[in-house]
């Protein structure tokens, strides 16, 4: 009775893997109610046929079940997102970004590979979907630089992060959990740089595929690239009056242009009762000089975010928003762009602004005015009278901002509401981050105390308040990771992953372990591609451990095989949120994502096969 019932939890746990694979890759079925579901189905299935040994004891409660949704490897990978927000939240990594840019005017293609292997390094330490979100904006400037579509260096961008991401424990959360799997099944703890040689041989092969072969092979769409530059790129009209401590104070213009104004077409500056026309060479920039100027989101986003005492210029003396910015860190972190229509009945048709008072009542300020019809010719912004569909961009506090929900005078663009880094506190952050990567990579601190304590520092240092450190835990990672560390520890406790692994070595009766190695590295890449990294990475790792046993080899090495094949998430779009991420700006296909990391995935796999036997002494 004991063979047979060990049978049935064995083929019931695999049935219950099928069923939680085809949800989690149906697009239809929600991934959190997926993995709830696995949950509940793992908890009934112990809870009316328990595994009990001998001695009548359960193998698999409740508790151990549901142990992976409080394991140390998923808080670790819970509080580094949090980390990583604080990064992009305070623009720690924009100044340095910056001075990349700057390789692009003379040497364009050069700052494409520098661009990635910074993608690559950074991605090793740090969360590599907040680095994608900051590089998406610099690889579409290169593009145009160069004349060319960014459907050619979208897809490079993301295999960039995911590449440096399989060379350090922390690079990737695939490589934490495959750390707490290996924990599960009685293997020694991971250390931070114990896999980094052939994961950095890896990804430096990775990144002369993407930067030579990529762009060759994936398709131009330069077309659907301009309308999307010509609909992002109406221009608001700003009005901005100098204030005696801005940093514009003294600034002269240069080539017409104000370095601090850059990407932004100043119309005139009225000085008292006279107004300067361009050219503007030669002008300097005083106190309560009235600047009106046409810029899009983005150019303006970025002169505030390079300077945010220019904030100043647009906010009245005794406007509480602008009582809250006589202390710059606090007015950096609190401060929140957001589109507004005017509404088709609303009050403020027909007034100019200064008629209106918006500030008063709604404690927000009109930094800019588009008007989508035609442009608007006027001599001071503050003249202009409102029309309905005017897009009014306005300056506030996000609560602030949100209460505009329920005002009936403008239609809030809720899409459009983005927080304003906070650059005053980025040196804050980057101390934080750093201690973080050296506390863990040292053994300093254990790797999870090292990141709830970074977490922690991000909040009380004011880099992230609770609304927004909240924001980056995404549930879907939560509940996905418990669901598969859930199966994983049903699998061991019953004895499949054992079983497997007789099927595997059966299947290849007489190979070596170089070859076995081999293959089982491309069956698991396979499946990271029809999955997801998380789930192959726990529901391999016992697998791969129970080969290496029957082999009588070191675990570890098949360890370390989950990592870097479960990394290789290339081929499609779902195996790896980084490549969501770049499928809207770089217009991909489903098509494009296999045309391109098909080969890569290949491509690994073959270097990893005449790698890794050399290099743990295999052969």
């Amino acid at each position: 009775m004991e063979i047979v019932g060990s049978v049935f939890h064995i083929w019931a746990v695999f049935a219950l893997i099928a069923v939680a694979i085809f949800a989690f890759a149906n697009e239809q079925i929600e991934l959190e109610m997926s993995s709830i579901g696995v949950i509940a189905a793992l908890l009934l299935l112990f809870h009316f046929y328990p595994l009990l040994d001998q001695a009548g004891n359960d193998l698999l409660t409740p508790t151990q079940i549901l142990a992976g949704i409080a394991d140390p490897a998923l808080i670790t990978v819970l509080s580094l997102l949090v980390v990583g927000q604080g990064i992009v939240r305070t623009g720690a990594l924009e100044q340095p970004i910056r001075r990349l840019v700057a390789l692009r005017r003379h040497h364009p293609i050069l700052a494409i590979a520098v661009v990635l292997a910074t993608v690559l390094v950074i991605s090793a330490f740090m969360n590599n979907t907040p680095v994608v979100v900051i590089f998406i904006p610099l690889m579409t400037a290169l593009a145009e630089r160069l004349h060319r579509s960014t459907s050619t260096l979208m897809i490079p961008l993301s295999y960039a992060s995911i590449l440096g991401g399989m060379t350090t424990l922390i690079g990737s959360s695939t490589n934490l959990l495959v750390m707490a799997a290996a924990a599960q099944a009685g293997q020694p703890e991971i250390g931070f740089f114990d896999f980094t040689v052939p994961g950095a041989v890896l990804a430096l092969f990775g990144l002369v595929y993407a930067l030579i072969v990529i762009p060759r092979i994936l398709p131009d769409r330069t077309s659907m690239k301009g309308e999307v530059i010509d609909i992002s790129g109406k221009q608001f009209i700003v009005q901005m009056e100098v204030a005696p401590d801005s940093p514009l104070v003294g600034e002269e213009a240069v080539a017409g242009q104000f370095p601090s104004l850059r990407n932004i077409t100043i119309r005139f500056i009225q000085r008292g009762e006279h107004v300067l026309l361009p050219p503007f060479d030669g002008i300097t920039l005083k106190p309560a000089d009235a600047v009106v100027f046409a810029g899009t989101r983005k150019s303006i986003t970025e002169a505030f975010s390079d300077n945010p005492q220019i904030l100043q210029g647009f906010l009245e003396p005794d406007s509480p928003t602008a009582e809250a910015s006589v202390e710059l860190g606090g007015a950096a972190q609190d401060q929140t762009l957001a589109e507004a229509v005017v509404a088709p009945a609303s009050r403020m048709i027909g007034r100019a602004l200064y008629q209106i008072s918006f500030h008063y009542r709604t404690r927000c300020v009109v930094i800019g005015i588009q008007r989508r019809s035609r442009m608007i010719r006027t001599s001071r912004m503050t003249d202009i009278r409102l029309e309905a569909g005017d897009v009014l961009l306005i300056l506030g506090n996000r609560s602030d901002i949100m209460r505009l929900r329920n005002n009936p005078d403008v239609l809030l663009l809720e899409w459009s509401a983005r927080e304003l880094p906070a650059t005053a506190l980025a040196w804050r952050a980057r101390f934080i981050f750093g201690a973080v990567v050296v506390c863990a990579a040292t053994g300093l601190l254990p790797i999870v105390v090292a990141a709830v304590c970074g977490a922690v520092a991000m909040v009380a240092s004011g880099c992230l308040n609770i609304y927004q450190a909240s924001r980056a835990i995404d549930r879907r990672i939560l509940l996905l990771i418990g669901a598969a560390l859930g199966l994983g520890a049903a699998m061991q406790a019953t004895g499949g992953a054992s079983y497997l692994a007789h099927g595997v070595l059966s299947v290849m009766a007489g190979a070596g372990p170089p070859v076995i190695l081999s293959a089982f590295f491309l069956l698991v890449a396979i499946f990271t591609n029809i999955l997801s990294n998380n789930a192959t990475a726990v529901l391999f790792t016992p697998i791969g451990i129970s080969i290496a046993r029957e082999l009588g080899v070191d675990p570890m090495i098949f360890v370390f095989a989950v990592i870097f094949a479960a990394n290789c998430s290339f081929a499609t779009p779902m195996g790896y949120q980084t490549n969501l991420l770049v499928m809207g700006p770089g217009h991909y296909k489903f098509a494009d994502f296999f045309k391109a990391g098909a080969p890569l995935v290949l491509l690994l796999w073959i270097i990893f096969s005449l790698f890794a036997p050399f290099y743990y002494g295999l052969m």
